[in-house]
């Protein structure tokens, strides 16, 4: 039960739509996440491309998390909440002059990157600053994650990373380099992994890329394996947090290190996932020759994993007796595309106008790709601790 009477006294009232965190879920969450870590001596970034609500940035850098950026102004916003620039990475294929000085400017802990243009832009710039850059070679280790393949980041096919052909031309570059520092290596296959052996074969691919630099005399620091965790979808209520002890387990046994060697990882998605519920209320019922219809006040503008990788989210009504009449819906939003839709065939007890509905499991990739697609106001937001 997402709300109990109390809180669903106090939210009937509320405008919707509204995105509800529960704090205290991702309280439980964090010290798991740390717990599982620290007693193996692993590094943790929050991934702020999942989401970088205020309050859950404040909680997450309470706990002495390191940030992972994918811009400049992600950079910056982890600098203004208060993580420490040691403990902050940048990646992302595409960093433009403005964002590599940026993150030079505040001695950020690494670049993550991406290709071997890159290396001599931020050599270039980091010369113009009078400073070394660290920097960590993202390697594309052509791992299939066995996902949706709009998140699926590690095949030859992808954007991202040096391929491997590439690699002995890498490692010239950065021996010719004098202002940048080649610290480690990083890998990210993927996200929504549920399936423990793609970390396994990642662990596989890691070791021997790591092997082959050190075997030509260039010592490793930081083996940076990403992240790419997934959560539950189908049963938040039944496994509200990832199980991290399983998850860290498998690097801990299957990739190479001593102790010269830093393990990091970057996770954002298995973090805040859960934490995050979309709170929306029925506008209209509508029924056609096959179809029952739910048309809800929230919709691709609010959360658009649905439209963009035709995602499942779990659709409840809130508040609701077990005794009700069940129907069938197809779950849809106001916006004026086809693919403004939340699920088919959806079972819910039957519903009208007015009442609640929680689309689930939205804390990660939903309030930070909210648009004002056809004009819609700006998201809104309630916190566990308000009600």
């Amino acid at each position: 039960m997402l709300f109990n009477n109390t809180q669903l006294e106090r939210i009937a009232g509320a405008e919707t739509p509204f995105y509800y965190y529960d704090l205290d879920l991702l309280n439980d969450t964090l010290d798991q996440v740390k717990a599982a870590a620290d007693k193996r001596g692993f590094h943790v970034h929050y991934a702020l491309k999942a989401n970088f609500n205020e309050r859950l940035l404040d909680l997450i850098q309470s706990k002495g998390f390191g940030a992972d950026c994918v811009s400049g102004a992600e950079v910056q916003k982890s600098i203004d909440k208060g993580f420490t620039p040691e403990k902050i990475t940048f990646a992302g294929v595409g960093k433009s002059d403005k964002e590599i000085i940026t993150a030079l400017k505040h001695g950020i802990f690494a670049f993550n990157v991406e290709s071997i243009q890159e290396m001599e832009v931020i050599n270039e710039l980091a010369g113009e600053q009078n400073v070394v850059a660290h920097v960590s070679l993202r390697i594309n280790p052509n791992v299939d994650a066995n996902t949706h393949h709009y998140i699926t980041t590690g095949l030859d096919e992808n954007k991202f990373g040096v391929p491997t052909s590439e690699l002995e031309t890498a490692a010239d570059v950065i021996r010719n380099a004098t202002n940048v520092s080649l610290i480690g290596l990083h890998f990210h296959v993927g996200s929504q992994i549920t399936d423990m052996n793609v970390f396994k074969s990642l662990c596989v691919k890691v070791n021997e890329w790591k092997n082959w630099f050190e075997d030509r005399g260039t010592q490793i620091r930081v083996l940076n394996v990403g992240g790419g965790l997934g959560v539950d979808y189908h049963d938040p209520d039944g496994n509200p947090i990832p199980d991290f002890e399983a998850y860290f387990d498998i690097f801990d046994k299957f990739l190479e290190r001593s102790a010269l060697h830093e393990v990091h990882f970057e996770l954002g998605r298995a973090i805040v996932g859960q934490c995050g519920s979309l709170i929306t209320r029925v506008l209209y019922t509508k029924s056609g020759l096959k179809k029952n219809f739910l048309i809800l006040d929230a919709g691709m503008t609010e959360l658009m994993r649905p439209a963009l990788y035709q995602a499942y989210h779990k659709i409840e009504k809130v508040g609701f007796s077990d005794s009700q009449k069940e129907m069938i819906y197809d779950v849809v939003g106001p916006i004026c595309e086809s693919s403004d839709c939340f699920g088919k065939e959806v079972p819910l007890p039957e519903s009208g106008r007015g009442n609640l509905i929680a689309i689930r499991t939205a804390g990660a990739y939903g309030e930070v790709m909210a648009s004002n697609y056809n004009l819609r106001e700006e998201v809104r937001y309630i916190y566990s601790d308000e009600l």
